[in-house]
């Protein structure tokens, strides 16, 4: 006996509590409406447990390492619990390192300065900006945006068994694409590059938050990680694995905690002796909050049960596939095919509409927040497009006026926090504007597409941007009196 929809619906876990939930905002047609946030592949809410972790350390947050007092030798053992939290969390091999660092695009670069003298790099044009571009100072081979899994693992077989001489090589790939949502055969792409004597780095930004992620299965030499898409705020991210190459490199700052020992030579100079352990790349004064907020993360998502949150999510994957379906006008974007395993990050075209006007509609509107652009990864969204994939535009910025053809798409995204409602609304809001047009006219305005002031009924438009500024000054207010400051 099969069971019903409603039952299994019935059975799925609560959406974890995120900040921001009760937000409401304004909408130019009127009223308020509560914020619909589907734009966590940019930058996921706090989960309200890390920021009750956070607001508990806060009044004990002291200097690290190497301060006598109790809040310090406090915050140090915090900070070093978060990196044990961390490595247990990524199933890190003896040996492996953790490392805190700004963000996935910051880990990145900081594994680009440790490559070895004539390594060569491995990369498909298909992902986002944070993994294509750090290895300017390497050999790079770009790998074209293969059509199936299977196909981009004979494209790297390939590019790595045609390398000569053989040396050190490294293959950077993510693990689900910040564009389709698509997830990528990691395992088998890791196995191909070691049969072939070359290491893989997995960008596990998107992939993180919606899955479990493993340094030791599929056997990926690091990963690298952002906190922001983690639902922990604070600016922190994470490379953890090998620590050769990273003992051997140059530290990526050099400064204090970096170095172990610095002495005076008889002729003037500097002598230095760097720390071989992850402090060698972590120099300054370290992000504690921000390392505890990724702990915190780690922690919170771990006691959920990806099990029970990837159900969830993939029900929710569900909906918004199932409703844009039924729109013939929308195209949603794919490397893979439709049936394609994937988190819950869609991007899609709408037929005679520019998706930047699409996208400001839906928050003007509909009071629902989704990314519009080429999402820091131009060349894969021209190819998916149909574009040249080698043409310039700027991340983000509409390439034409509203009603006119770009080569930008729109991005709805979500995860652990998002309630049914939101992805319903969105349904709704897509429907309504492909049949029935936007209620309100819309201009670009500094490289975005907003809402014309002037363009409505003269009688109404007035007093709609009225309540629309003054609940931009009450937001503006509460905030200045939270920061001790006054509005301006």
């Amino acid at each position: 006996m099969s069971v019903s929809t409603a039952a299994v619906d019935q059975s799925l876990c609560a959406p974890l509590p995120v900040l921001g939930r009760d937000v409401t905002v304004p909408l130019v047609t009127g009223g308020e409406v509560t914020y619909a946030a589907l734009d966590y592949a940019a930058s996921a809410p706090a989960l309200q447990r890390v920021w009750d972790d956070v607001a508990a350390y806060a009044p004990y947050y002291g200097s690290v390492h190497r301060g006598a007092g109790y809040l310090s030798q406090l915050s140090t053992d915090l900070f070093e619990n978060a990196r044990r939290t961390v490595s247990g969390f990524l199933g890190c091999r003896d040996g492996d390192q953790v490392v805190f660092t700004r963000s996935t695009t910051d880990s990145l670069n900081l594994l680009a300065g440790a490559l070895p003298a004539g390594c060569r790099v491995f990369v498909f044009e298909t992902e986002h900006h944070a993994s294509l571009l750090p290895w300017r100072g390497a050999d790079v081979t770009f790998l074209d945006a293969p059509r199936t899994p299977a196909q981009a693992v004979e494209t790297l077989e390939r590019a790595l068994a045609a390398r000569e001489p053989y040396g050190p090589a490294l293959v950077c790939v993510t693990g689900a694409s910040n564009v389709t949502g698509e997830l990528w055969p990691v395992r088998e792409l890791a196995a191909a590059a070691h049969a072939h004597g070359a290491r893989i780095v997995l960008d596990a930004a998107q992939l993180a938050p919606h899955h479990p992620v493993s340094v030791a299965d599929p056997d990926v030499d690091w990963v690298a990680f952002s906190g922001h898409k983690l639902y922990a705020p604070f600016g922190s991210g994470v490379l953890a694995g090998r620590a050769d190459w990273l003992r051997e490199a140059e530290p990526y700052l050099a400064g204090g905690g970096a170095s172990r020992s610095v002495t005076r030579r008889a002729d003037g100079g500097v002598d230095v002796e760097w720390h071989d352990s992850a402090a060698r790349h972590e120099a300054g004064s370290p992000n504690v909050i921000g390392a505890y907020a990724v702990a915190s993360a780690c922690k919170a998502l771990t006691e959920a049960g990806f099990d029970t949150l990837v159900a969830r999510e993939e029900h929710l994957i569900r909906k918004v596939r199932e409703g844009l379906a039924e729109v013939p006008e929308v195209r949603v974007l794919s490397l893979f095919g439709d049936d394609a395993p994937r988190v819950g990050v869609l991007s899609f075209v709408v037929e005679g509409w520019n998706s930047s006007h699409f996208a400001a509609a839906l928050s003007a509107e509909y009071g629902i927040g989704v990314r519009d652009g080429l999402f820091c990864a131009h060349p894969l969204v021209r190819t998916l497009l149909g574009g040249d994939p080698q043409a310039q535009g700027e991340c983000g910025a509409p390439e034409a006026a509203p009603g006119q053809k770009s080569l930008n798409a729109i991005r709805v995204s979500f995860g652990a926090g998002t309630p049914d409602e939101h992805v319903e609304r969105f349904v709704h809001a897509v429907r309504e504007l492909v049949s029935d047009g936007a209620r309100w006219n819309y201009r670009t305005e500094d490289g975005r597409c907003v809402p014309d002031p002037t363009s409505a009924d003269t009688a109404s438009a007035d007093a709609i941007f009225a309540d629309t500024a003054s609940a931009g000054t009450v937001a503006a207010d509460t905030l200045s009196a939270a920061a001790g400051t006054s509005a301006v």
